[in-house]
């Protein structure tokens, strides 16, 4: 694991600097007032981008998944699928015990004189508020594409691992990791500026994406060298010295 932590430092890094910023905000600034802050700032253009940006944890990670047991190796299919459905359940249980009220809810029993910048066409709930759903689903997503595109660049063929190239690797590694969670927090934004959650509904929906993911990476890497993880249903098979 402490080449996993190595390998995947950036994304993890700054995942844990929007963990403690959205923490810290929290800390100094009341609910409501925070709430406001972070999404008063609409435009028609942003209304839109938002609107739509928002629904891709909806249905992309389901895609994903399926690419990668069809044309990965099942065992990263497998990962990949496990980390998105318990990310998935894990919030599900929260939501369910929790049961807190959703912004419009929340400001319309504690501040009803403020009106939410609403964006039209959203159709907005009103319970089931902590954690943010789409948040992890955005994490846990971006997290397992980040792993499996590090491990691929890193260990791919030997041939082109020399200690030339190795710099390079990691350089591309650390972009991709940036861009990746760059598009998972501009997700868990997109709660906040939707006036689906608050910020410490998407802190703890960051937290459990990423966890959830850690998680199924440690369980399902222990099988990366058996002939079942390295199978292949599209594209070269296992290799040959892989272990039943």
């Amino acid at each position: 694991m402490k080449t996993f932590f190595r390998q995947n430092a950036v994304f993890i890094s700054l995942s844990l600097m929007l963990v403690a910023a959205l923490g810290l905000a929290l800390l100094c600034l009341p609910k409501g007032d925070l709430h406001i802050l972070l999404c008063n700032r609409h435009s028609q253009t942003r209304d839109l981008f938002y609107r739509y940006y928002t629904q891709i944890a909806e249905w992309f990670p389901y895609i994903v998944c399926l690419l990668l047991l069809l044309f990965g190796r099942i065992g990263s299919g497998v990962m990949a699928s496990a980390a998105m459905a318990f990310s998935a359940l894990t919030t599900q249980i929260f939501k369910h015990i929790v049961n807190a009220p959703r912004p419009v809810t929340w400001f319309a029993e504690n501040m009803p004189d403020i009106q939410l910048p609403l964006v039209e066409g959203v159709r907005m709930n009103h319970w089931f508020s902590f954690p943010s759903g789409h948040t992890t689903s955005f994490f846990a997503l971006a997290f397992v594409v980040s792993i499996l595109a590090t491990r691929c660049l890193l260990t791919g063929s030997s041939e082109a691992n020399t200690p030339t190239m190795q710099p390079v690797k990691k350089s591309i590694c650390a972009i991709i990791q940036i861009v990746l969670f760059f598009a998972a927090a501009l997700g868990g934004y997109s709660r906040i500026y939707l006036c689906q959650h608050f910020a410490a509904d998407v802190l703890a929906g960051v937290v459990v994406g990423i966890t959830i993911t850690v998680i199924c990476y440690a369980i399902f890497n222990r099988f990366e060298n058996k002939k079942w993880y390295n199978y292949r249903i599209i594209g070269p098979k296992s290799p040959q010295n892989a272990k039943k």
